[in-house]
């Protein structure tokens, strides 16, 4: 692994970092990457229970991300999300992290995050916070044990609820993601909020996206966060706020409970005009746009050898094909998902 980052080489040369912007002007500053697309769940709105990993030999390896994160954070993205699948399962991920926080200890990058399920979190959480993240986001859809089986596939409720406790013992703040389902939890969603904001964290609700295929139809699953939030507010004063993370969810305040409640809505009111994101997967493609199949090889690059003028290059010609956004639709039963590729493949 690089010991002297690009970033550090064009700073000693006083050279300032040429920023990535897109055909539509939107400055690329955040990068997602998914280190692994294996998952420890099955949750029913991701993917299929009998669900085909890729062979380890697909994935890049942890030093090959490491140098292409760091080609962005030289262009001038602030901040890095490591996603999955579950990013926790990937063997030695600790110290792809640890790496990556020394880029946050160096200032080139302004945070590192991570999104999990939380079941491996508790072994996690001090090791985690020592390589200098600060924040994450813990996906979580129920409170009920029997209702979070059924959801995941897996009986696993309380080791994320151990997770979870571990990671505010070790001074992490924690955003609680619920997927908001027609069937499952929409009558459970006014009790997680008060659960999470009675522990003082956020919670973002998000809509169902029609990414990769599942064993149920996601058009009887698919909630409008429009109609929650009508549902919340005969409860709730919700008031918005400019709070924002850097990512899609946007904020209100519930007067009642002093906590926010964020709304990510890629179907019923994309957030494309602002969107500073890419992803990367854990097989070195990248995705321009989470709903689009375009993407760019980063891995062949690595593996014929690029120096870091050919990584400029491609990641250029990548950021030109940039759409304007996606066209995430669940308008009728049956219908095939938006992209073929799981979201565990591409990353949240």
């Amino acid at each position: 692994m690089t010991t002297l980052s690009s970033i550090d080489a064009a700073r000693e040369a006083g050279a300032p970092a040429r920023p990535l912007v897109d055909p539509f002007g939107r400055t690329i500053a955040y990068l997602r990457v998914s280190v692994t697309d294996r998952c420890n769940l099955r949750c029913a709105y991701c993917m299929p229970e009998r669900m085909r990993f890729l062979p380890k030999t697909d994935l890049l390896t942890l030093e090959e991300m490491a140098r292409i994160v760091r080609a962005f954070i030289r262009r001038g993205v602030r901040k890095v999300r490591l996603t999955g699948g579950e990013p926790l399962a990937r063997r030695g991920v600790e110290a792809l992290i640890a790496d990556l926080g020394e880029e946050v200890r160096r200032g080139a990058l302004d945070e590192l995050t991570l999104t999990t399920n939380g079941a491996l979190l508790a072994r996690h959480a001090a090791g985690l916070a020592a390589a200098g993240v600060r924040r994450i986001n813990v996906s979580l859809d129920t409170l009920d044990r029997a209702r979070f089986a059924r959801i995941a596939r897996r009986d696993a409720l309380a080791d994320v609820l151990d997770g979870i406790e571990a990671a505010r013992a070790a001074g992490l703040a924690v955003k609680i993601n619920t997927v908001a389902l027609k069937d499952d939890n929409a009558d459970e969603i006014p009790d997680i909020i008060v659960w999470a904001h009675g522990r003082g964290m956020d919670v973002s609700l998000i809509e169902v996206m029609p990414l990769g295929e599942v064993d149920e139809d996601r058009f009887d699953q698919y909630l409008p966060l429009c109609e929650v939030r009508a549902a919340l507010e005969k409860r709730w004063t919700l008031t918005d706020v400019a709070y924002r993370t850097g990512g899609p969810s946007r904020y209100a305040r519930v007067e009642q409970t002093g906590g926010r409640v964020g709304f990510i809505t890629p179907l019923t009111k994309n957030f494309c005009e602002g969107c500073n994101r890419v992803r990367l997967t854990c097989t070195g493609r990248l995705y321009m746009c989470l709903g689009r199949d375009d993407d760019a090889d980063f891995r062949a690059l690595l593996r014929a050898g690029a120096d870091d003028a050919t990584l400029d290059a491609a990641l250029d010609a990548a950021i030109a094909r940039k759409p304007w956004g996606h066209d995430f639709r669940i308008d009728r039963p049956g219908a095939a998902p938006a992209v073929a590729r799981a979201m565990s493949m591409t990353g949240g």
